[in-house]
């Protein structure tokens, strides 16, 4: 009885095309499309009871938001906003910590914790490193640079990076350096092993049982590396490196070294050698640059993957571990990609200049 006396509901031509809108798309929201299946099916004359059933929910909902619908139209469906935990930071608050994080210093201190800056402002710890994540400020970290006074600085720049974006046809190109004074280091204890919620752990203080020189050549067209082992770093052994670097690569082509500036690879014997292999061509990174030498950062994987966490009880035992590494890693080689090009890295340059050279500085 109490359907028969039901307003009508009727819609409009953009009512129902709003509303199928919300039945059709994925995006919808599940309840905003039930309801708008409610509407619809109202809009057919059915009773409550009738769309109840048709649509399996209960005859309370669909009474619910029929008479939103009659009252509010299609803003009556969406979900109204919910009332939420009131706001315990100002805006005031939040400027303040990021302001003070910037052009401050705590006293005695060269830079904000959590627990002095929650303090000054008047906020927990837990809002000042919500914040701080928030604008991505991180006080407790510095990093170092260091400007090349080289000035050759910006031809070598375009000289190497050449190399690697468009190396010479008929040509191999090689990235050149040695890793110095690597430690044979046998730890004092034995090192206990990892365990569930328990890191590897091993002794402070170890024992040296000598050192080595690694030098190594990384080919930035295949990714492989020739390396040599010598027990210093003068120039005779860069000189006989690079013999070894002449025996290995392919007779038919050019060879272009990058290296940096170290006196051994300019020295007499090496000008010696040069004359007298005329397809070897040494290109020198600016001072101060190791980052533009491509084997860098094969050495760091070297670091980190073989010799960081090694336990070597003799110099024996460091050199397999080094000859076996490079084995390894020659036979699953891929290139390291360069993707900066010369302008890239000299506007960046040009860019820290002028930060370091304003006002103030």
């Amino acid at each position: 009885m109490a359907d028969s006396r039901l307003e009508p509901l009727v819609l409009t031509h953009d009512e129902r095309r709003t509303l199928e809108n919300w039945v059709r798309r994925r995006s919808t929201a599940q309840g905003l499309a039930l309801r708008a299946r409610i509407v619809l099916a109202c809009a057919q004359g059915d009773s409550n009871v009738a769309v109840a059933a048709r649509l399996r929910v209960s005859r309370t909902t669909v009474r619910k938001w029929r008479a939103r619908f009659l009252r509010d139209r299609l803003d009556g469906l969406p979900d109204e906003p919910r009332p939420g935990v009131p706001r315990t930071i100002t805006d005031a608050q939040v400027e303040e910590v990021v302001v003070r994080t910037l052009e401050e210093v705590p006293e005695g201190g060269t830079h904000w914790s959590k627990r002095e800056l929650a303090a000054r402002v008047g906020i927990s710890p837990t809002s000042v490193h919500r914040i701080w994540r928030t604008f991505g400020l991180q006080p407790w970290r510095t990093e170092t640079f260091k400007i090349s006074p080289d000035p050759l600085l910006i031809d070598k720049i375009r000289d190497v990076v050449g190399l690697y974006l468009a190396p010479p046809a008929n040509a191999v190109v090689f990235s050149v350096d040695e890793k110095p004074q690597i430690q044979a280091l046998q730890r004092t204890a034995p090192v206990l092993p990892m365990l569930p919620g328990v890191p590897e752990r091993r002794s402070f203080d170890y024992t040296r049982h000598g050192t080595i020189d690694l030098f190594a050549a990384l080919n930035i067209a295949t990714g492989k590396v020739i390396g040599k082992l010598s027990a210093q770093h003068r120039a005779i052994d860069f000189r006989d490196f690079l013999d070894e670097i002449d025996h290995q690569a392919d007779p038919g082509l050019d060879v272009h070294v990058i290296c940096d500036n170290l006196s051994t690879h300019k020295a007499p014997v090496v000008q010696r050698w040069l004359l007298a292999h005329p397809r070897f061509v040494l290109h020198f990174t600016p001072t101060y640059s190791s980052w533009i030498n491509q084997v860098e950062r094969w050495l760091a994987e070297l670091q980190r993957r073989c010799l960081e966490r090694g336990v070597f009880c003799s110099l024996d035992q460091l050199t397999t571990a080094l000859e076996d590494w490079i084995k390894l890693w020659n036979e699953s080689a891929r290139p390291f990609r360069w993707t900066k090009t010369a302008d890239q890295i000299i506007d960046r340059i040009c860019r820290y200049c002028s930060r370091i050279s304003g006002p103030g500085h």
